[in-house]
């Protein structure tokens, strides 16, 4: 992965319906060439994905939680994070250090629905305990970094 790759990630981080031809121009390559490495990031897998962002409010979810997972002392974490991943309203889940094993973030419609979903995180086999928080606001997510991606020296080869 080159200069030229990490700025047409960066682009698309920023905007994933932009035209090639529209890429090109901001990388100064032709659609074709820009097709081709769009392409290329796809098949190895550093692309893995296009999606829309959506407001959750408008789509009926309009309370968010995050949610400490603290594990029994032989809880198994890979089969933890399964048992986790059938949840549909378990939206992220990260693997974290400290005193709980996973945070997930969990998006429903209603309070008493989020009580519901914290009643079926808690019998999950291997979960200890559970410790949430209620967001009130949401200030920014998702926002792409496209500094560190498009800037060689501070990406994932800096210093290899």
């Amino acid at each position: 992965m080159d200069a030229l790759d990490r700025q047409i990630i960066a682009a698309l981080r920023v905007n994933g319906r932009a035209t090639y031809a529209d890429l090109g121009r901001k990388v100064g390559l032709s659609a074709s060439a820009v097709h081709e490495r769009v392409g290329k990031l796809e098949a190895t897998g550093v692309i893995v994905g296009y999606h829309a962002v959506v407001d959750p409010s408008a789509v009926g979810l309009g309370v968010t939680a995050l949610v400490s997972i603290h594990p029994t002392d032989t809880a198994d974490d890979d089969e933890l994070a399964v048992s986790l991943a059938e949840l549909v309203e378990v939206e992220s889940c990260y693997r974290v250090a400290g005193d709980e094993s996973f945070i997930v973030k969990v998006r429903v419609a209603t309070v008493d629905d989020l009580e519901r979903s914290l009643g079926r995180l808690r019998r999950i086999q291997g979960v200890a305990r559970t410790r949430t928080t209620v967001v009130l606001s949401t200030r920014f997510e998702g926002r792409p970094n496209t500094d560190e991606v498009g800037d060689p020296r501070t990406g994932p080869e800096a210093g290899a």
